[in-house]
């Protein structure tokens, strides 16, 4: 009797600070001592992957996430489409934004990212910096139309598991991606930067959909985790439009859209209330910005 009661609360609320804080001390450490930056971003990701099937197994959040609803094979092409994502990326913009860092900090005349702090101060900073543009791009997509069919495969998903994290339409992605890499790059932030808060966003993002019986405390008042975006994914509009931030939750808290009742726990049936029938298979999501009408269409008629 007693093992389980202390087991099960260590778990809630030790399973995140020592797992995500354990693979960012990692990342922060090896990355300061030489380790190749992106290989090192990639094998860590790799063990949060390993970690959390494990945890949505042994400690779930909800029974009846656990199992599939139609969703992996789109959530797993999701996935496998959006690593790109990074690559096209750098290919299309690092190296002109680079260029563009080196002119501005010439004409001002002084170096713009202080790359003398400590690793993880510069790491703060990145996510602060990052989070204002990925806020506003990820608020707009919920209060703009048009911009909302692109986000709308997101809120889509019938459930959360960590493999949420990347069911995300690619220009979505990609919008956010450029929004929060592209100020660091231009400020001067190196590749150990970037790396680092690609390792943080991929490990925060999987943490965030997981499901596993997580509690972080005064933690929710940081990071933007799993007890605030359940809220996050709710059909009700008024609980979905909250909590946009991607890894912290401070500009949620600037702007007024953090929300995390006391009084009740975040719904177990979620998805986007007005559009029921959204279609659910890789392609119909990529195609569904374009037939929106149709998607419309198909709701009213339910």
């Amino acid at each position: 009797m007693h093992k389980p009661e202390v087991i099960d609360p260590a778990i809630t609320y030790g399973t995140f600070p020592v797992v995500f804080g354990g693979v960012m001390a990692a990342g922060i450490y090896g990355i300061g001592h030489g380790w190749n930056p992106v290989a090192t971003a990639m094998g860590l990701t790799a063990a949060v992957v390993l970690t959390l099937l494990v945890l949505e197994r042994i400690h779930p959040y909800q029974e009846e996430w656990l199992h599939s609803h139609g969703d992996i094979r789109t959530d797993l092409a999701h996935n496998l489409v959006n690593l790109w994502i990074p690559e096209v990326y750098t290919v299309a913009f690092v190296g002109g934004l680079t260029v563009a860092a080196s002119w501005l900090s010439n004409a001002l005349g002084m170096k713009l990212w202080p790359a003398h702090w400590p690793l993880t101060a510069q790491l703060l900073l990145a996510l602060v910096i990052g989070e204002l543009g990925t806020y506003w791009i990820h608020r707009l997509m919920h209060e703009n139309a048009f911009l909302w069919r692109f986000h709308a495969a997101h809120h889509s998903a019938p459930r959360l598991y960590w493999l949420n994290a990347g069911r995300f339409h690619p220009l979505d992605l990609f919008a956010q991606y450029f929004l929060a890499l592209t100020p660091l790059i231009l400020l001067g932030a190196d590749t150990r930067i970037i790396a680092l808060h690609t390792l943080f966003t991929a490990a925060h993002g999987m943490f965030q959909h997981c499901n596993v019986k997580i509690r972080l405390g005064p933690l929710n008042w940081f990071f933007s985790m799993a007890e605030l975006h359940r809220w996050h994914h709710s059909k009700h509009l008024e609980e979905a439009n909250t909590n946009y931030g991607a890894n912290i939750i401070w500009w949620d808290i600037v702007f007024r859209s953090r929300f995390l009742p006391r009084d009740r726990k975040p719904p177990t049936e979620i998805g986007i209330g007005t559009l029921p029938n959204f279609p659910r298979g890789y392609w119909a999501h990529l195609l569904s910005p374009f037939r929106w009408k149709d998607i419309e269409e198909s709701a009213r008629a339910n």
